[in-house]
């Protein structure tokens, strides 16, 4: 509900409430945002200085507390005795362009204010504020947007130009705001291949700043970050989380003053930016997304997860259930013909996947990374009979057929690049970076657009293709309006090319998660999280993730071992189970299964599948667990699965409890595990003692725990799991497991 008396704006709804207020002297001034509250709190939360202080400066004259610098506001301008962070810079030719920005308008009305720039916007049910602020010459109108929805608040803004010269826009965040109080500050960072590792830092007088300079989301740091006050934790506290619907570079910033308010601001980054905008011009910011939870980490996550699923992946896509994949690139990366293709779909459908991916290597003369990539024409050689005879032979094998593109890049040495050298971005006058031996094209042209959409659309219509994974594997080196004009750009050709198509099930990469942010997810619901496949590396990437992102978003693949990322042996059932808590796929040679490991994957995806709503679209909570374990759970109803994670393996190790908030206290729950199929030829001297009738078909032992019963509040104690292997061989009930070791529980209401 949004409402406005007497100058107090009101949204809110169960899970939080954004308060605003119109000063007399006609500043915007932010009460509250948080938990919910009623209109008639306003007073109440209203920040009250009495007097001024010192050598500030007041506002107005006639008003003895308008120091702006000691105020909560909901925007600000530099110059005018703020000395806070402000969310615009302009200049002109003979520099700063001072600003006065005050209330002229406002309107609520249902649904959001449509943009006229291509940038992807949340959708759903919802309602808006708009305020619309007036510079005090007339030159310029800034448009305040404030669109609630059910566990969401987005936010934007629209500079208009009136005046009667053009002016550089150097920074304009998609929003800022003042909330009473001290917060930690959890970022998530990393590099390639170990996306999304959060880091916590208190944030005080210092400023604070996450943010990415490389041209898009990055690896380096996700633009979703979190506040939270001191001591919050999983299930208890305030946590406040804030996201841009944007893939190109951003900034946030975060600073308290000593008057105890904490100045929070995120948009596009200023670092090297600069937008011209001429008289009558519009210039529109990203929107950014901002939830809040007084039950802790969890309970935000919970918001943020509904928010994505609800609000931003496209509509078609909404709770649909994604297949369990098969992607043909670690199995024979760039060598392969039909043969193979074929040999890797039939042992694919008959270990229970559902599509086939054929990966990169199709078309031109792509047999390496520095050659073809521009040029979608298939390759004679290794598919002599065309795309749409393998896709229709895999069809027929019972799986869908996907391709893999990177149509964003170009290798110079192609046919594309040696007709139009002038499509890639180029360092000029400098010499050209390369990544992987590649260009980006520049999106920014409206031929180089027009390009990609009708060769990629081409060969989308040539076969039946049910999904693409969309890659892009460098950063950018485009600097200024550019960098922020490409990534219009790319939204463009992504809108021309899927929206027609809505059938196909698109999937957004970029070297893994160098573009994971919830702009990509407006068009792909679901993202390939990282290259680093190793699932003791996943509990960590995947963790990250789950802060922000559902699991329904993030594409999680098995691999071979040892790892080539980490060179690191896993058990198989390790890499299953991690990789159930996000959209289930394999990627390596299946020609090499072993018939125990046929066997296990069999009983993987049946299990995956038979829960896969679960898996996919459950509510996600991060459980506690012993030290060197990780604890996950999905719930939907009285149902929920709980995924143990060990690391390594300690000499007889300790007593272990699975913990669950889960449903009634009083009522009565049943406790399986999933039977998970281990060989006991890689137990060594212990697999030996596993006497002949506990073994299974193939040699192999059976990991599943004997049903227990247990109440709702004996499940939230803690109750007590059978001891793992201690270093004497097998006992009857024992969890036999080595260094990463792991189950997945199956909780269940009984009537």
């Amino acid at each position: 509900m949004i409402q406005e008396q007497n100058g107090t704006f009101y949204l809110g709804n169960d899970h939080l409430s954004l308060l605003l207020r119109r000063t007399p002297f006609g500043k915007l001034e932010q009460v509250h945002f948080g938990g919910p509250v009623d209109i008639g709190d306003a007073p109440a939360l209203t920040c009250r200085p009495i007097a001024g202080w010192g050598v500030e400066l007041r506002y107005d004259p006639a008003v003895n507390w308008s120091n702006l610098d000691t105020l909560s506001l909901a925007w600000s301008e530099a110059g005018r005795g703020d000395y806070r962070e402000s969310p615009i810079e302009l200049f002109r030719e003979d520099g700063p362009v001072g600003l006065d920005l005050i209330y002229l308008s406002h309107r609520i009305f249902q649904g959001r204010a449509e943009m006229t720039a291509p940038l992807p916007q949340a959708h759903g049910n919802c309602e808006t504020l708009e305020i619309v602020l007036e510079d005090r010459t007339g030159d310029f109108t800034l448009h305040l947007f404030f669109t609630l929805y059910p566990t969401a608040l987005v936010r934007r803004a629209a500079l208009e130009n009136h005046s009667a010269k053009p002016v550089q826009v150097a920074s304009l965040m998609s929003m800022m705001m003042d909330l009473p109080g001290r917060y930690d500050m959890t970022t998530f960072n990393g590099r390639w291949s170990r996306e999304m590792h959060p880091e916590q830092v208190r944030a005080g007088q210092a400023k604070v700043v996450n943010e990415s300079r490389s041209g898009f989301s990055s690896h380096f740091h996700n633009p979703g970050f979190l506040l939270s006050a001191p001591g919050a934790g999983e299930d208890h506290g305030a946590v406040y989380g804030f996201n841009l619907i944007y893939s190109g570079n951003h900034y946030a910033a975060i600073q308290q003053n000593t008057l105890n308010l904490t100045r929070v601001s995120q948009g596009i980054s200023p670092g090297h930016f600069q937008k011209r905008l001429a008289p009558s011009e519009v210039f529109e910011t990203p929107e950014a997304v901002i939830s809040f939870s007084g039950q802790g980490f969890n309970g935000l996550s919970r918001n943020m997860h509904r928010f994505v699923n609800e609000n931003i992946v496209p509509e078609r896509w909404q709770r649909r259930p994604r297949p369990v994949v098969y992607n043909s690139w670690e199995g024979c990366r760039f060598d392969f013909d039909e043969e193979k293709l074929l040999s890797l779909a039939r042992e694919a459908r008959g270990i229970g996947c559902e599509l086939f991916v054929l990966d990169d290597g199709w078309f031109g003369a792509r047999d390496h990374a520095a050659a073809g990539l521009g040029d979608y024409s298939v390759s004679p050689r290794k598919l002599p009979h065309g795309l749409g005879w393998l896709a229709e032979q895999i069809k027929m094998l019972g799986l869908d057929f996907g391709l893999w593109f990177e149509p964003e890049s170009i290798n110079p040495d192609s046919n594309l690049y040696r007709a139009h050298p002038e499509w890639a971005i180029h360092s000029d006058p400098l010499p050209d970076i390369y990544g992987r031996g590649q260009l980006l094209l520049d999106l920014t042209r409206r031929d180089v657009r027009e390009y990609i959409v009708q060769n990629v659309g081409t060969v989308l219509d040539s076969a039946d293709i049910s999904y693409v994974k969309w890659d892009m594997n460098r950063h950018s080196v485009a600097l200024g309006e550019k960098a922020h004009d490409y990534i219009l750009g790319l939204y463009e050709v992504l809108d021309a090319i899927f929206t027609p198509r809505p059938h196909i099930l698109l999937e957004g990469c970029a070297s893994g998660g160098n573009r994971f942010d919830l702009g990509m997810l407006s068009f792909a619901p679901q993202i390939w999280a990282s290259d680093d496949t190793d699932p003791v590396a996943r509990l960590d990437i995947q963790r990250g993730l789950s802060y922000l992102y559902p699991q329904s978003a993030i594409s999680a693949h098995v691999s071979a071992a040892p790892h080539h990322q980490t060179m690191r042996l896993t058990p198989l059932t390790m890499r299953g189970n991690v990789a159930s808590f996000g959209l289930l796929g394999y990627e390596f040679d299946l020609d090499r299964l072993t018939d125990d490991e046929r066997a296990e994957l069999l009983e993987q995806t049946a299990f995956y599948k038979f829960h896969r709503e679960l898996f996919q679209f459950g509510a996600f909570r991060r459980e506690p667990a012993e030290e060197g374990a990780e604890c996950w759970q999905v719930q939907a109803g009285d149902m929920a699965l709980v995924g143990l994670f060990h690391r390594l393996m300690p000499v007889n190790p300790g007593y272990e409890w699975l913990r669950t908030d889960l449903g009634e206290k009083r009522a009565s729950y049943r406790i399986t595990s999933r039977r998970q199929l281990s060989s006991i030829a890689t137990m060594g001297r212990p697999g030996t003692r596993i006497p002949p009738e506990h073994r299974g078909e193939h040699d192999f032992w059976a990991d599943e725990l004997p049903s227990m019963t247990a109440s709702g509040a004996a499940l939230r104690a803690g109750v007590c799991l059978p001891q793992r292997f201690a270093g004497t061989g097998f006992r009857e009930g024992i969890r036999m497991q080595s260094d990463f070791g792991s189950n997945i529980y199956v909780i269940t209401k009984l009537p």
